[in-house]
């Protein structure tokens, strides 16, 4: 006899359909008697905070489990960063160029694309924060080998819609901020850091932190860009100022080209999680 796994209770989008047919009455027409799940208004109140951060956790990590994303190789990076065929319209010359580093996180997409389709596409799976500039390339290289990869896009005033290289099904749109650096990192089994502003400076210092502290695995970790980064992060200070230890500058790598951070990843060694915090 087969098993049958079915709830003996009425399914959400009967019970919503049943609602919908009710008589209108001033008791139907009123907020009150709306279903809960199905009520926006009600979704959206400050008391339901709690419920919407579960939601926003839940929605990706239920649709990337029935998509069988196992590993994912995350992208940070300037969404101010051009394409090189559009550096002429760069708002400085700096950013343009940096343009170099689009082709960079395009190639190094599309490199570990082509090794994510001999899983199946379930391991090493690119994730961006879908918007443009490196997270547009970081998307576009997956293309370009012919695989997925994952939006995470943020609810802004500007940069609202994903870029166009997102794999529709894989494209997700958050409220939280603290709930999507969530979803970068739970399945994280590598993160590469491109040059850019406050948004990549807050996502690479608090994945350092969770490292550092041992709260997640010692991953590859690549700063994309030596230049860069050596320029507006003084590094050694933060050791000699005993604020960080020598240990920690040793969490990460620096890289300037897509072949070097294939072949970091490949041969970074273990990813124990750190048992104590040195310095402290």
């Amino acid at each position: 006899m087969k098993d049958d796994h079915r709830s003996p209770f009425r399914d959400a989008d009967t019970d919503r359909e049943a609602a919908e047919g009710v008589p209108d009455t001033p008791q139907t027409r009123s907020p009150a008697y709306g279903l809960a799940f199905a009520d926006p208004d009600f979704l959206c109140r400050d008391e339901l905070r709690p419920v919407r951060l579960q939601l926003e956790l839940l929605k990706p990590e239920m649709l990337m489990n029935e998509q069988g994303i196992e590993s994912t190789i995350v992208l940070f990076g300037g969404a101010r960063i051009p394409d090189p065929a559009h550096k002429d319209s760069a708002r400085t010359q700096t950013l343009a160029d940096l343009s170099q580093f689009y082709d960079e996180a395009r190639e190094f997409a599309r490199l570990m694309t082509l090794k994510s389709i001999e899983s199946g596409g379930r391991e090493n799976v690119i994730v961006t924060g879908g918007g443009p500039g490196v997270m547009e390339a970081g998307n576009r290289g997956a293309v370009d080998a012919g695989g997925h990869s994952i939006g995470l896009n943020i609810v802004l005033p500007f940069e609202q819609a994903p870029n166009a290289f997102v794999t529709p099904d894989l494209c997700f749109n958050f409220h939280y901020f603290a709930i999507r650096k969530m979803h970068f990192l739970m399945r994280a089994r590598a993160i590469c850091v491109f040059p850019g502003g406050f948004g990549t400076l807050d996502e690479l210092f608090e994945a350092l932190t969770l490292i550092q502290t041992g709260r997640m695995e010692r991953v590859p970790f690549l700063l994309f860009g030596k230049a860069f980064w050596e320029k507006i992060i003084n590094w050694d200070a933060l050791s000699e100022a005993g604020t960080i230890s020598a240990d920690d500058l040793d969490l990460f790598r620096f890289v300037d080209t897509a072949k070097d951070a294939i072949e970091l990843i490949d041969t970074w060694g273990p990813t124990d999680k750190r048992g104590i915090v040195p310095g402290r």
